[in-house]
C-alpha cells in the first residue's frame, strides 16, 4: 500500500482524519512487554477480579498512543513528528471493543506546527480527548508500507478457556499414585489449591510426608493412602476407583507400565471393552484451536483394529472439550492410499468405517500428510476437497514414534502447552511428564475434570470452541 503524506501548506483547519480498532488480548500483553507495566487489571488471564462485564481494561496509555497511527500514518502522514499530546479519559475500554480514532486540526502555526483534537469513542461515546501539537513533514513523501517481522504472542488462550470452563465444577476426587517426588507431588497440590482436583496421596505415607518437607509444601487437608513401594501403590489406586473412592487416577514417581498393569488387569481392574490410548491435547499460539494428537504415549504399532479403538478416545474427548463435529486427520507421509503403505491403507479404512457409522461423533478422513491436515493453503494447493483437509481438530498418528515427536515439536518448536491423558479405562487418567511445569498439569487437571463431567452427563461444560473463537 502506498501512503502519501501533507505537508504543511497542504493541510487545512478543520481537515479530519480516522482510522477503527478492535481491541484484543494481544494488545494488552504486547503493551506489557514493551512498557514493563505488569499491572494484573490490565492482562487477561492474571486472575485479578474485575468486576465490570468480568473483562480487563486496556491501558490508559495504551489508548492515548492509537493517536500516532492516524498521525504517523494518515494526516499528517509518514514524516510527522509529535510535539505534544494531553489526554482526558472518560471512560475505558476492554477486550473486543471497537474503537473509532480520530483527529481534527484545530490550527496552523508557521513554519510548521499543525494543532489537532484528538478523539477515541466507543460506540459513539467519547471515552478519550485531548489535544496534539506535531511537526508537519518538510517535503511530500509517496511511502510503501514495509512488511513488519511477524510477532507471535505465547499465549494460551484454549487453557485459559478449559480452566475457566472447570470454575462451577466439583474438584474431582482424583487418586494421585505414588507422589514421591517433588514434582509428582507439587502438580497434585497445584491441581488441589485450583479446586480442579481432590487428591488422595497413595504410596508410601513417610516418603511423600518427606518430599512434601523437603520442597516446604503443607499436606494439610490431603487424604493420604498409605501403601509400601509402587506396584502396591497403583493396585490401591486402581482399587479405590473401583470402590467409587475415586473419580480419576494421577500417575506420580512411577513407570507406566506399573500403572497400566493394574489398570488393564482381568480381575479388578479398569477395563471397559475398548483399547486404551494416550490423547494430548496441545494449545499452540500459532494454531486458531485446539488440537489433539494421539496415539503418542501407549500403544507402540497399533493394528487397525486398534486405531479404531483410539480414534474413538480421541473423538470422545475432543466432545467433552466442547468440539462439537470433531474432525479426524489420519495422518500419513502422503494424501494418497499406496498399497505399500500400510498406514495409507488403515487411514482409507479407518475413514470408511467412520462414513458406515462404525466410528461415530466425528468425521474421519486420510490419508493426509501433516501440511494438508493442518493447513488449508496445504489442502487447497494440493486439490483436496474434504470437510476435514485443513481443519483437522484431531491428529492421528500412525505409530507411537511419529506420535510422540509431533507433541514434542509442537510443545519446544511451536511454545504448545500440553495435557496428557490416557482414556479406554473406566476413569481418565492424568499421564504428566516429569518436564512439565504447573500449567501443563493444570491443564491435564482441567482437561480430565470436564471428561468426567462429560462421560456423567453426556454435556461438555466447555464454552463450544466455535463461540469462543468468535468471541475473541
Amino acid at each position: 500500500m502506498t501512503r502519501i503524506n501533507h505537508v504543511f501548506a497542504e493541510i487545512a483547519v478543520g481537515e479530519t482524519a480516522a482510522i477503527t480498532r478492535v481491541v484484543t488480548p494481544e494488545d494488552l500483553y504486547v503493551f506489557a512487554h514493551v512498557t514493563g507495566n505488569l499491572n494484573p487489571i490490565n492482562l487477561p488471564g492474571s486472575g485479578h477480579d474485575v468486576e465490570a462485564r468480568d473483562a480487563h481494561p486496556a491501558p490508559s496509555m495504551w489508548l492515548g498512543s492509537l493517536f500516532s497511527a492516524v498521525l504517523g500514518n494518515v494526516l499528517p502522514g509518514p514524516g510527522t513528528l509529535y510535539d505534544m499530546q494531553t489526554l482526558h479519559f472518560h471512560g475505558r475500554a476492554y477486550v473486543g471493543d471497537m474503537l473509532d480514532i480520530s483527529v481534527t486540526v484545530t490550527g496552523k502555526r508557521p513554519p510548521n506546527t499543525i494543532l489537532l483534537a484528538t478523539r477515541i469513542c466507543r460506540g459513539g461515546e467519547t471515552i478519550v480527548e485531548g489535544t496534539a501539537e506535531v511537526t508537519a513533514p518538510a517535503e511530500r513523501r509517496e511511502v510503501e508500507d514495509t512488511p513488519l517481522p511477524g510477532l507471535t504472542i505465547a499465549r494460551h488462550r484454549h487453557v485459559e478457556r478449559l480452566l475457566q470452563a472447570c470454575h462451577p465444577l466439583p474438584p474431582m476426587r482424583t487418586a494421585v499414585v505414588a507422589p514421591t517426588e517433588e514434582t509428582a507431588l507439587l502438580g497434585a497440590l497445584a491441581g488441589a489449591r485450583a479446586r480442579l482436583i481432590e487428591p488422595i496421596l497413595v504410596g508410601d505415607a513417610a516418603r511423600i510426608a518427606a518430599v512434601a518437607a523437603s520442597c516446604g509444601a503443607s499436606l494439610q487437608g490431603c487424604e493420604i493412602e498409605d501403601a509400601s513401594g509402587d506396584d502396591a501403590a497403583a493396585a490401591r489406586a486402581v482399587e479405590m476407583v473401583t470402590q467409587g473412592r475415586a473419580a480419576a487416577l494421577m500417575k506420580g514417581h512411577l513407570h507406566t507400565d506399573t500403572l497400566l498393569k493394574h489398570v488393564v488387569k482381568s480381575q479388578g481392574g479398569l477395563r471397559t471393552g475398548r483399547r486404551i490410548s494416550h490423547v494430548f491435547v496441545m494449545d499452540a499460539p500459532s494454531l486458531a484451536e485446539p488440537l489433539l494428537v494421539t496415539d503418542a504415549a501407549i500403544n507402540i504399532a497399533p493394528t487397525l483394529d486398534e486405531k479404531v479403538d483410539i480414534v474413538q478416545n480421541a473423538i470422545d474427548l475432543a466432545l467433552a472439550l466442547g468440539i462439537a463435529v470433531p474432525k479426524v486427520g489420519i495422518l500419513s507421509a502422503v494424501e494418497t492410499v499406496n498399497p505399500r503403505m500400510q498406514s495409507t491403507l488403515d487411514a482409507a479404512a479407518l475413514s470408511k468405517m467412520s462414513e458406515r457409522g462404525q466410528i461415530s461423533g466425528g468425521i474421519v478422513d486420510g490419508p493426509l500428510a501433516m501440511d494438508n491436515a493442518i493447513s488449508l493453503m496445504a489442502a487447497r494447493t494440493k486439490g483436496l476437497t474434504s470437510k476435514v483437509a485443513g481443519r483437522a481438530d484431531i491428529l492421528v498418528a500412525p505409530n507411537l514414534e511419529a506420535g510422540n515427536i509431533l507433541a514434542k515439536e509442537l510443545t519446544f518448536a511451536a511454545q504448545a502447552e500440553g495435557a496428557g491423558l490416557v482414556l479406554g479405562a473406566r476413569v481418565p487418567i492424568l499421564l504428566t511428564s516429569r518436564s512439565d511445569g504447573e500449567i501443563a498439569r493444570l491443564f491435564s487437571c482441567a482437561v480430565a475434570a470436564l471428561y468426567v463431567h462429560w462421560q456423567a452427563t453426556g454435556r461438555s461444560a466447555a464454552r463450544p470452541v466455535a463461540l469462543a473463537a468468535a468471541a475473541e
